[in-house]
């Protein structure tokens, strides 16, 4: 066997005779090899599939997580957004007044129906004064009530409690804006039936009151309704500065006669802080804070 297969061995080598017949055994052995190879195989992409999988798995729990820090991020960038905003637009508003103001934080507010109030973080160091009108960028808010050292609490003009004396722009006519514990909502008091008042016409301050300078926008009338046999027109309005929305306001001090316009309001406050109330000809209550 040993010289046989020497012999085959050395007509391979030198004449190649048997190629045909190791090609013929090979294709004869490969599915033997191939399903004896077949389960190391199997294993090798079972463990590549599930490697790959878990890496997926971790790959898409990072972007997850990645994506709901930057929408938080987003968020916060939306809202300092929108704080900007409202500052610029107290800004403007600053500009455009003859009279001085100061930019004021709400601390804290509180719109139960029966007491519309806000906490602002100026108070008498900041030379506030209570009776001070409260105003920003869209209208007339509200006017101090209390003031400490370092925080004042202010009346908002939706209060029950609160008159505020106003006139129509369109028409002139003088009335009175009361508040209805609902910040959406203002009645304007003592309209005769015949007065010229329509949906959609814009109120302001008349400065009767001795506390509002005149021409501060105050609402925009939204219902008007004259009953047969009643004395008075029954007008709703809604204010113009979104009196539940607001997150600054400006404090203003209206200009004196003999003030100039240019100088701080630190260095130049009003000395009248409580001017007396308007006479309006209707009967006195305790209730009413006017305006």
């Amino acid at each position: 066997m040993v010289v046989l297969s020497l012999v085959l061995m050395t007509v391979d080598h030198r004449h190649h005779h048997l190629q045909e017949v190791r090609s013929w055994l090979s294709s004869a052995v490969y599915p033997i090899q191939y399903v004896a190879d077949l389960p190391v195989r199997l294993s090798a992409w079972t463990g590549e599939q599930f490697s790959t999988h878990q890496s997926l798995v971790a790959q898409n729990r990072a972007l997850q997580e990645e994506n709901l820090l930057l929408r938080s991020r987003m968020l916060r960038f939306e809202a300092l957004e929108s704080e900007n905003t409202r500052l610029r637009e107290l800004l403007d508003t600053a500009k455009r007044l003859r009279e001085q103001v100061v930019i004021a934080q709400l601390l804290s507010v509180d719109l139960d129906p029966f007491r519309q109030q806000v906490v602002l973080d100026k108070g008498s160091r900041h030379q506030v004064y209570a009776g001070q009108p409260l105003i920003n960028a869209a209208g007339v808010v509200g006017q101090v009530l209390e003031v400490h050292p370092l925080n004042s609490v202010a009346l908002l003009i939706s209060d029950p409690s609160h008159a505020l004396p106003v006139q129509v722009n369109r028409t002139g006519l003088r009335t009175l804006a009361m508040g209805t514990g609902n910040p959406e909502r203002l009645d304007l008091r003592f309209i005769p039936p015949s007065e010229d008042i329509r949906r959609g016409d814009i109120i302001s301050t008349s400065g009767l009151g001795g506390r509002f300078p005149a021409d501060y926008p105050v609402a925009q009338v939204t219902r008007v309704e004259r009953p047969s046999g009643e004395s008075f027109a029954q007008v709703e309005a809604r204010p113009l500065a979104r009196l539940d929305r607001s997150r600054e306001v400006l404090l203003l001090w209206p200009a004196q006669p003999d003030q100039d316009p240019n100088t701080p309001a630190e260095l130049a406050p009003p000395e009248d802080t409580e001017p007396p109330p308007e006479e309006t000809g209707e009967p006195d209550t305790d209730e009413v804070i006017h305006g």
